[in-house]
């Protein structure tokens, strides 16, 4: 399971549609191991933005900045999100093939144009990719208020 915030997963939407027609990309950065707690964002340029609408690079150096800057803390990547302009947020077979670190949790969102032509959020969902096995399994995405309101 992972955990984040409504501000959190607002600031994602808005990156995802402040890219459209292309995809963006960031690191999530948090703790945890089985319940995996999203403390804070890191966004990362996208190297391919503007190359190819359907691809995402990550610039490394934005994973190193951000590697540094955790040493010795209790956080640490715990995985990163991307956004697919075509509305889907299902793992498309490229993120299948670049998924390395399979402990890492892919959060997708999936951005299309509305009636208006304007990019609109229509879907977000995490993921954890087998690379290997050519597959994905959906991993669970809860709202930290919600959990904070549980008895």
């Amino acid at each position: 399971m992972i955990i984040l915030t409504a501000a959190q997963l607002a600031s994602i939407a808005d990156a995802a549609e402040a890219a459209y027609p292309d995809e963006c990309c960031g690191l999530l950065v948090g703790h945890g191991v089985r319940t995996i707690r999203v403390t804070r964002l890191a966004p990362a340029p996208n190297l391919l933005r503007g190359q190819a609408h359907d691809r995402f690079e990550l610039d490394p150096r934005s994973r190193f900045e951000t590697e540094r800057a955790l040493r010795g803390t209790a956080e640490r990547i715990v995985g990163h999100w991307h956004s697919h302009p075509n509305g889907s947020a299902t793992p498309s077979a490229t993120d299948l093939e670049q998924a390395w670190e399979p402990d890492l949790i892919w959060l997708i969102v999936g951005v299309a144009a509305n009636a208006a032509g304007r990019p609109q959020t229509v879907q977000i969902l995490a993921h954890q990719l087998d690379r290997d096995n050519r597959r994905h399994r959906g991993a669970t995405l809860r709202l930290a208020e919600k959990s904070a309101c549980k008895p």
